[in-house]
């Protein structure tokens, strides 16, 4: 399934039907009074969160969207039919922006929350309503009001508890598919990955968290370089940032700061997200040497950001990172622990 996170779409609500101007006619009733209905309302343009998406695929191949009107009134007091609305189903992260004036439409962040994109028109009312003591036979009944047409366009930004940020070829994809479910594509080459991946993380007692991969940073991205910004953007919806940074490198901590400061140039307010450090593939180093190594890491690092060594391969220190992680989100989500 190919990622596709922007689309413009055409959307067209429909008209409202027209109030009936009707009489009652009957055999014994010859001038009977007003008995026209209401007008039925035409239908909307509705984006639904659905928890079961990840892309805007099927819009890209489907980009309009025209709902039905409402049908007339008729006498007898029977009013017109409503038209059904069009429901399009949308991944959470989804924004909605109208496409000529850059008017934020709406954000859909959980499951079946609803934002109307083009509200239908409502029906007309019929000429049983303009009826009064001084107006025994209204010859009035009100047309439906218009639709409502705009392009609109959707762009989505991945929602996640955790976002994994580093240098291609850090070991990001080998992480997420050690600790969750997700099976990113995998090889020693840089830009492996070249559209995000979400994996849901699992700790027993029903405790669980989201973790985005993040196509790797380069230096220059927030300029346009490499991949440039075009997943810059998804780091802007996760709550806590894992920069992670291969054991091999020769200087860590200056690849930390590059990354932060690729970060900084693109969005400064994503410096005060929680953040922590995964030192991955330590199963590259020698075990002897392990322990003084990461001791003189970590004292190259500031203070208030904590450093986990782990290795994806071997699996040790994962369940370390997954509580340490679970513990901060917990906390933002005032979740007891």
């Amino acid at each position: 399934m190919k990622f596709v996170d922007y689309v413009t779409i055409s959307v067209r609500s429909g008209k409202g039907g027209a109030g009936s101007r009707s009489f009652r006619r009957a055999k014994y009733e010859p001038r009977g009074g007003p008995d026209g209905g209401d007008g039925g309302a035409g239908g909307s343009v509705i984006l639904v969160g659905d928890d079961n998406l990840y892309t805007l695929l099927d819009l890209r191949y489907n980009r309009h969207h025209f709902a039905d009107n409402g049908r007339p009134g008729e006498g007898s007091m029977k009013s017109g039919k409503s038209a059904d609305d069009i429901v399009l189903r949308v991944p959470l992260g989804t924004i909605a922006m109208d496409s000529e004036t850059g008017e934020a439409l709406g954000e859909i962040t959980g499951h079946d929350q609803k934002v109307v994109l083009v509200q239908g028109g409502k029906g007309g009312l019929g000429n049983t309503h303009f009826k009064s003591a001084t107006r025994q036979a209204p010859q009035y009944a009100q047309p439906g009001e218009p639709g409502e047409e705009r392009e609109v366009t959707l762009e989505l930004k991945l929602l996640a508890d955790v976002g994994l940020v580093g240098f291609p070829n850090a070991g990001k994809s080998t992480l997420i598919s050690a600790i969750s479910a997700a099976k990113p594509k995998v090889a020693d080459y840089p830009f492996t990955t070249l559209e995000p991946n979400l994996g849901m993380v699992y700790l027993g007692d029903y405790r669980s968290f989201v973790m985005a991969d993040i196509p790797g940073i380069i230096e220059g991205a927030s300029e346009g370089r490499g991949l440039g910004i075009q997943f810059l953007k998804h780091i802007e919806r996760n709550a806590v940032l894992l920069f992670v940074i291969p054991a091999d490198e020769d200087d860590p901590a200056a690849h930390y700061h590059t990354l932060l400061g690729e970060l900084e140039a693109f969005e400064p307010d994503l410096l005060s997200k929680p953040r922590f450090v995964a030192l991955s593939k330590t199963d590259l180093l020698p075990a002897d040497l392990l322990k003084e190594w990461i001791g003189e890491v970590r004292s190259s690092f500031p203070d208030d950001v904590e450093v986990l060594p782990i290795s994806s391969v071997a699996h040790h220190g994962l369940d370390v990172l997954k509580e340490r992680l679970w513990a901060i989100i917990a906390e933002m989500k005032d979740i007891d622990v």
